[in-house]
């Protein structure tokens, strides 16, 4: 598999909600670096994070843009985040199934067939306006 469709691959499942989709391309030591967030290291919370994010929150994302280098290490995709607030995050605005749409980015590092890191941004402050109005 080349590193875009690796890519392709990882945002498929996310918009699939297939979370073992997901872990299937991430590496045993992937890092998870979350906008205003500590870093998740290990496939292990990964799946935790995906798990949390699964119940707390429901995106799809659309209009992705796949950028890969020449040597397929890294990657970067740009995408509009569409999605509902389902449950209250913990220091978060109360859930009430509020909707939002808010632009992000997400850069990739990749080694031997998987994705080894995963950065992702967004704004949380518009995120945060969108669902307190």
């Amino acid at each position: 598999m080349t590193a875009r469709e690796m890519i392709e691959a990882y945002f498929a499942a996310f918009n699939a909600g297939d979370a073992d989709g997901m872990l299937a391309l991430v590496s045993d030591d992937i890092e998870h670096h979350v906008n205003q967030g500590d870093i998740r290291r290990g496939k292990a919370k990964f799946a935790e994070f995906c798990s949390h994010m699964g119940v707390s929150y429901r995106e799809t994302l659309r209009d992705i843009l796949v950028f890969v280098s020449d040597d397929g290490t890294r990657a970067a995709a740009e995408f509009i985040v569409e999605g509902a607030y389902l449950r209250t995050d913990g220091g978060l605005p109360e859930a009430k199934g509020q909707r939002y749409v808010l632009p992000a980015g997400s850069f990739f590092a990749l080694k031997d067939g998987r994705i080894t890191r995963i950065t992702t941004y967004y704004n949380l402050q518009d995120w945060i306006e969108q669902v307190s109005a």
